[in-house]
C-alpha cells in the first residue's frame, strides 16, 4: 500500500491550481544562478519541495526561511532556496498548507523567449507600415497608418511632412524624440554590450535575412524617423503627434494628421530633443558602420550638425503650444543631454571639442550616479558618464566615474538583499512606470559590473528580472504573453482594439504606482502599500500603460542573461 500512496501524492500535487501565494519567476532561472521562491501564506508549513513538471516526482527538497515583513507591500515574506537544483528542466514548488506554484523552467537560454518578445514589441510598434506577427500570433496586425503628416504652426513651417517611420511611444499613437532618445540609446547599448548573445536572433521581420542583425535592423525604423525630425540648421524638433489623443481604435483607424510640433517660437527646436538626438546618432554611426558605411556616415554627420546648433542653443526647453495635448515630455534642464551627446560623439570620433566639453562639464553631473533613481528620459547624465569610460577614456575623469558606479551598486546590492522582495525599488520608487525604474536599476548594475566586475552586481540584476517576471506581491508577469499568469490588460490602443483575446506580446506594464493619476486607480482604497497600487485594468493607464522606454532596459537586462551564441 505504501507504494502506492506516494505516487498518489505526487499526482495530487501535480494537478493542484497554481496559488498566488507562491511567487517564482515565471520565465525561468539560470542553471548556476541563485534560484529563490518567495512564499506568502500563514498557512504555509515549514518545508518546500520542487517537483518536475512532467511527473510530479521531486527534484529538490529545504526549508522556508522565516517570514520577513515587506513594509511596502505590507506582506510577511518567505524565502524558498533551491539554488543547490542546477539540472535543467520544468518544474514547479510545492509548498504543503499554500498550494504549488506556476510552473518554470531551469536552463542556459530561459531568457530568450522572453528577450524575443520584448525586443521584437517594437516591431508592433511601428508606424506607417502594415505591421503582422505572422503565424506565430495570428490575428495581430494592423494596416499602414498615419500616412497624413504635416507641420505644425508651432515648428516654423508650413505644409506636409513625411510621417513614416518611427515607433508609436507608448499605449498612444504620438512619437516623441526625447523619448525615443534614451530608448534608442538603450538599445544600441544593449547591442555594444551584449552582441555575442543576441547577434544571431532572428526577430522575424520585414528586413530579417539581410545581412544586419535584426536587433539593428528595428532599430534602425526608428533612427529612420528621427533623422527624419532633424531641420536643415541642425536643430531637431521634438515630436510627432496629433493635436490630442485619438481614442481606444486600431492606428489604421487614427485619422488625426501626425503634425511635427515645435516650441512655437524661434529657433522652434528644444534643446533636449537635439542633444538626444546627437547622442543616440553617434552611437547609430559606431554601430552600422561594420554593416552600412554610408548609412553609419550619414548618422555622424546628422549628430554633427545637432551638435553646431546646440552650441547655438543650449537651453531651449519645450512645453506644449497651444491647441496641443499629447505627451509633453518637458525638460527645463537641457545640460545633461548636451553632456550625453558629447560624450559619444567623444567616443564615436574621437574629437577633441567633444573630449574637452565632457572633461569641462562632468565634475557636475557626477551625483547622477546614485543608488536611488536611475537613468530616464531626462536624466541621461549617467549615460554620458558611464560611455566616456566604456569609450576608453582614461585619468582622473575615468577613476571617479568608476569609483561613483561601484559606490552606487555596492548600495543597491544592500538595499535589495533587504528587501524581502528582493529587488531594488525604494518607496519613493513606486511612481508611474515604477517597472521601467526596476529594470533601470537593473541596467544600473550592468554597467557597473562591466566597469568593475562583481559578482553581486549581475546577481542583483537577475533579482530585479525575477520581480518583473512574476516574483512580485501579486505573483504577476508583468510582461504580455510571458509566463504562466502574465498581466493581460494593458493601457495599448492596439490591445484593446483588435478581436485578439491576448494583448500584444513581448510588453512591460509600468506597474505599481503611489501617484495613483487616473480615476481607474484612484477607486483603490488610498492606505495601500505602495507595492499594491496596482491594477490589471486597461482604464488604469497610470499603473498599466506600456511604453517603448519601459521595454528598452527590460531589453537590455534580458540580454545579459542570453547565452553566448
Amino acid at each position: 500500500m505504501r507504494n502506492l500512496v506516494l505516487p498518489l501524492l505526487a499526482v495530487a500535487a501535480y494537478a493542484a491550481a497554481p496559488t498566488s501565494d507562491i511567487k517564482v519567476d515565471q520565465a525561468g532561472y539560470l542553471n548556476g544562478a541563485p534560484k529563490v521562491a518567495l512564499v506568502v501564506s500563514d498557512k504555509a508549513g515549514a518545508e518546500f519541495t520542487v517537483r518536475r513538471a512532467a511527473d510530479g516526482s521531486v527534484a529538490a527538497t529545504g526549508k522556508l526561511s522565516s517570514a520577513a515583513p515587506d513594509t511596502d507591500s505590507g506582506d510577511q515574506v518567505r524565502a524558498a532556496d533551491f539554488s543547490g537544483l542546477t539540472a535543467s528542466g520544468r518544474y514547479y514548488l510545492d509548498v504543503p498548507g499554500a498550494g504549488r506554484s506556476w510552473d518554470f523552467e531551469i536552463g542556459p537560454a530561459v531568457y530568450a523567449r522572453v528577450w524575443y518578445l520584448a525586443m521584437r514589441s517594437y516591431y508592433g510598434q511601428r508606424c506607417g507600415i502594415a505591421v503582422d506577427l505572422g503565424p506565430e500570433f495570428p490575428g495581430f496586425r494592423h494596416e499602414a497608418c498615419h500616412l497624413q503628416g504635416a507641420y505644425h504652426a508651432s515648428s516654423g513651417k508650413a505644409g506636409p511632412h513625411p510621417a513614416k517611420g518611427g515607433w508609436h511611444d507608448a499605449g498612444d499613437y504620438g512619437r516623441y524624440v526625447v523619448n525615443s532618445g534614451i530608448s534608442t540609446g538603450t538599445l544600441l547599448w544593449t547591442w555594444e554590450m551584449f552582441a555575442t548573445r543576441i547577434r544571431s536572433v532572428k526577430l522575424n521581420i520585414p528586413e530579417s535575412g539581410n545581412g544586419t542583425p535584426d536587433i539593428l535592423n528595428e532599430i534602425r525604423w526608428n533612427l529612420e524617423w528621427m533623422l527624419s525630425m532633424q531641420d536643415e540648421d541642425g536643430g531637431v524638433w521634438h515630436k510627432q503627434t496629433s493635436e490630442r489623443f485619438c481614442g481606444f481604435v486600431m492606428p489604421e483607424k487614427d485619422e488625426l494628421v501626425s503634425y511635427v510640433v515645435g516650441t512655437g517660437r524661434d529657433p522652434f527646436k528644444s534643446s533636449c530633443a537635439t542633444g538626444d538626438f546627437a547622442a543616440v546618432m553617434a552611437i547609430a554611426a559606431r554601430a552600422y558602420k561594420p554593416f552600412d558605411s554610408a548609412f553609419a556616415e550619414r548618422c555622424l554627420q546628422a549628430a554633427a550638425r545637432a551638435w553646431t546648433w546646440l552650441e547655438k542653443y543650449p537651453a531651449v526647453a519645450f512645453r506644449n503650444p497651444a491647441g496641443v495635448s499629447t505627451g509633453d515630455y518637458g525638460d527645463g534642464d537641457c545640460g545633461d543631454e548636451r553632456l550625453w551627446a558629447a560624450a559619444e560623439l567623444a567616443r564615436t570620433t574621437g574629437g577633441a571639442v567633444y573630449r574637452k566639453y565632457f572633461l569641462e562639464h562632468y565634475a557636475g553631473f557626477r551625483k547622477s550616479i546614485r543608488p536611488a533613481e536611475p537613468q530616464s528620459w531626462n536624466k541621461v547624465a549617467n549615460l554620458a558618464l558611464w560611455t566616456y569610460v566604456l569609450g576608453g577614456g582614461s585619468g582622473a575623469a575615468a577613476e571617479e566615474i568608476r569609483a561613483d558606479s561601484a559606490a552606487a551598486a555596492d548600495q543597491i546590492v544592500e538595499r535589495t538583499k533587504g528587501s524581502a522582495y528582493r529587488v531594488s525599488l525604494t518607496t519613493r520608487d513606486y511612481i508611474w512606470g515604477s517597472n521601467s525604474v526596476t529594470a533601470n536599476y537593473g541596467m544600473q548594475l550592468l554597467v557597473a559590473n562591466a566597469l568593475q566586475h562583481k559578482a553581486g552586481y549581475t546577481e542583483t540584476a537577475l533579482d530585479n528580472l525575477h520581480y518583473l517576471m512574476g516574483r512580485n506581491t501579486f505573483s504577476l508577469s508583468f510582461v504580455t504573453q510571458v509566463g504562466a499568469n502574465p498581466f493581460r490588460h494593458p493601457h495599448h490602443r492596439p490591445s484593446g482594439a483588435d478581436t485578439n483575446s491576448e494583448p500584444w506580446p513581448g510588453l512591460l506594464s509600468g506597474g505599481p504606482n503611489r501617484g495613483r493619476q487616473d480615476p481607474a486607480m484612484r477607486k483603490l482604497p488610498a492606505d495601500l502599500p505602495p507595492a499594491k497600487m496596482y491594477l490589471d485594468d486597461q482604464e488604469a493607464y497610470s499603473a498599466n500603460e506600456v511604453a517603448i522606454n519601459w521595454n528598452a532596459p527590460l531589453v537590455f537586462v534580458l540580454a545579459a542573461g542570453l547565452p553566448e551564441r
